[in-house]
């Protein structure tokens, strides 16, 4: 089936996708019937090509794995289902590596603030010895990871109180992170007032004023409809973030040799394909979401750089990483940071 990904992209495929439960029927019960889990919905690119990925296993299989979505925090919040993971409530679990830090701290590395430049820089990266490196650390932590990032995308900051040109715009901004101390600390570092709050509770955050703004991809600020309760959107590109598929180690471990590699190919064909879909979407987001009332700016990236290098952020986390996994992410950004 030929996916034409602008008319997907922008919900008018949501009456196909809406309801998580409904998959293709099979003649009897399925050997492994597992669920995944994510913080999208199932308009985002990722669910679109998940749910793509598990017709394809059960097809592929012949019926033998069935894998049920649930999207948009059904199952609880990230960090909840991240224990859920561990104890096997749950077998599979799109999640970002800085949250994912809760319990490997090293896996976080790639959200080191204003490291990467742009895209090619991002894959040459976490396709190649950066990422191995993350995926070494996960498993080491007793979960398993298939070997392709989804992608988030680069965050941006939006703000109800005026542009973000300058760090010093980010002093005493209350600002809503996610539950992670890499995100923590690099608003602290700017002198801001970072919230950890979790995704499902943001928009209700940004509409009562409990926080200022809230940072993320132009992808799930047009899902959640973030214009609603923002005005402001700075290009700051101060992080880029992306999902690792991981699985509970005894659930993929209980998969034969056969259903792994079936399993393992069509979730990692999803992650390229949905960073294809990424890549189009935001080229024309900006001015989507334009139209809906945001008032955009494109603040000068090195002027933020300079303030962590300042504030000793970088030198802070160089630390925290240890010698080895800030070798490689150097030589993945060309550059040394601290």
């Amino acid at each position: 089936m030929t996916i034409h990904r602008r008319s997907l992209l922008l919900g008018t495929a949501a009456g196909l996708l809406a309801a998580p439960f409904i998959r293709p029927g099979v003649a009897r019960a399925a050997e492994f019937a597992y669920k995944v889990a994510n913080n999208q919905p199932m308009t985002h690119p990722s669910n679109i090509r998940l749910t793509e990925a598990v017709a394809r296993i059960l097809e592929e299989s012949g019926g033998r794995v069935d894998i049920q979505i649930f999207p948009s925090n059904q199952l609880g919040a990230d960090t909840d289902v991240l224990s859920q993971l561990r104890a096997g409530g749950v077998e599979f679990f799109q999640l970002s590596p800085v949250i994912l830090s809760t319990l490997v701290p090293k896996a976080s590395i790639n959200g080191v603030g204003f490291a990467f430049p742009d895209y090619d820089t991002v894959w040459k990266a976490m396709d190649g010895e950066l990422g191995a490196y993350a995926r070494g650390q996960i498993e080491g932590a007793g979960l398993a990871v298939m070997d392709k990032i989804w992608d988030n995308g680069f965050r941006q900051i939006t703000s109800s109180r005026g542009p973000i040109e300058t760090p010093k715009d980010l002093e005493g901004f209350k600002i809503r992170v996610p539950v992670s101390p890499l995100w923590t600390s690099l608003f602290t570092a700017f002198g801001s007032a970072p919230a950890s709050i979790n995704f499902a509770e943001v928009y209700t955050a940004l509409q009562t004023g409990i926080v200022d703004g809230q940072e993320n991809p132009l992808a799930i600020m047009k899902t959640a409809k973030l214009w609603e309760v923002q005005k402001y959107c700075s290009m700051t590109n101060h992080m880029w973030d992306g999902f690792w598929m991981l699985a509970n180690r005894r659930a993929w471990n209980a998969l034969p040799d056969d259903l792994k590699e079936i399993v393992a190919k069509h979730f990692n064909e999803g992650a390229v394909n949905q960073r294809a879909d990424i890549m189009e979407m935001n080229a024309g987001l900006k001015t989507e979401l334009e139209a809906e009332g945001f008032v955009f700016n494109a603040p000068d990236p090195s002027l933020f750089e300079a303030k962590l290098r300042e504030a000793g952020f970088y030198a802070d986390w160089k630390k925290t990483y240890g010698d080895e996994a800030w070798e490689k992410l150097e030589a993945a950004v060309g550059r040394k940071l601290a």
